[in-house]
């Protein structure tokens, strides 16, 4: 039976696509790989055969050579950009080192295609809204690490003909996301300081702009990266045309769960203006943007108060602290 990898299979990505898959395309078979450092065994689908591997340093030859693999789609990523610089081994190993090892694994058992998300960090300071032919100019190590990540994919096209589809998704929400880590995901932070009767943080004044994506609006298009043709070794933005300040934003979910103090913090480093366009989504993915923030988020809230107490991710020590902001010490 033919089968699709899917790498971070515990992630609101992968979660949500295994699921996906395993409802709507019966013909293939789920395998789900997670080391579980980001996510929950509990949010992958039981029909999913699930092995608990790291990608940076587990062989994954035993898991590909036992599945007809056809399909892979890579987002185990460990998505935390702004503390990136102060994680710079940890963040080039599991985003590069891992990638790497995947690539290998993709060439060496003839997969059909492999879809790598990236991420729109890859454009940095760029000018908005970023088009897909920008050249890429990333701030952080997590941009550089994805960007990395995407030459690779792309050498390994021309070199070993491995066919290819880069997403680039931006600022993904919804149930099934790790609202847990204090590092990333802004709204999942939001959603869980104000379960545990916390201020909403903003950094700065809260001017930054983006673009927030509905999940279930991308599941159909992420399935298209696989398998439709004219996606084939094209890079894509995937996620909502519209954008929001991160106060408005902050005001809609203010408005959801019946309140909340607004804590202004330091300014850190980061690009201040980021979306993207849609287009070529549209028309190559069939990408359509139909979850308003307003109506997505207070789904995701709802899920949200049904899950279970979890303690907040913390970095026990940080690979550096020179220059780390106040409120992560």
């Amino acid at each position: 039976m033919k089968s699709v990898v899917i790498t971070g299979v515990a992630g609101l990505l992968g979660s949500r696509l295994a699921k996906w898959i395993v409802e709507n395309k019966p013909e293939y078979k789920v395998i789900g790989i997670d080391n579980l450092s980001g996510g929950y065994e509990e949010h992958i689908d039981s029909r999913v055969i699930f092995y608990k591997a790291d990608l940076a340093s587990d062989d994954l030859n035993g898991i590909f050579s036992s599945h007809q693999v056809e399909y892979v789609y890579h987002f185990s990523a460990y998505a935390a950009e702004g503390l990136s610089p102060f994680i710079r081994r940890y963040n080039y190993t599991n985003n590069v080192v891992a990638t790497a090892n995947v690539i290998n694994a993709c060439i060496t058992h003839d997969v059909k295609r492999i879809v790598f998300t990236s991420s729109m960090a890859v454009y940095g300071e760029g000018k908005p809204p970023f088009n897909e032919n920008d050249l890429p100019k990333p701030v952080d190590p997590y941009g550089i690490a994805k960007y990395a990540c995407e030459m690779d994919v792309q050498v390994a096209g021309e070199q070993h003909g491995l066919d290819w589809c880069i997403i680039r998704p931006h600022n993904v929400y919804g149930c099934n996301q790790n609202i847990w880590d204090r590092y990333r995901n802004v709204l999942g932070i939001w959603i869980y300081q104000k379960l545990n009767g916390q201020p909403i943080t903003i950094y700065g004044d809260g001017s930054q702009k983006r673009s927030f994506s509905y999940i279930d609006d991308c599941l159909l298009p992420l399935w298209n990266a696989a398998e439709a043709p004219q996606a084939s070794k094209q890079i894509i933005n995937l996620g909502s045309k519209k954008e929001y300040s991160i106060l408005s934003a902050a005001g809609i979910l203010q408005e959801i769960v019946g309140g909340s103090e607004i804590r202004f913090l330091d300014k850190r480093h980061e690009v201040h203006v980021a979306y993207s366009t849609h287009e070529k989504s549209e028309i190559l993915l069939g990408y359509k943007d139909i979850t308003e923030l307003p109506k997505g988020l207070a789904t995701m809230w709802e899920w949200a108060q049904k899950q279970p107490k979890r303690n907040q991710f913390v970095w026990p020590k940080y690979e550096l602290e020179k220059g780390l902001y106040q409120f992560w010490k």
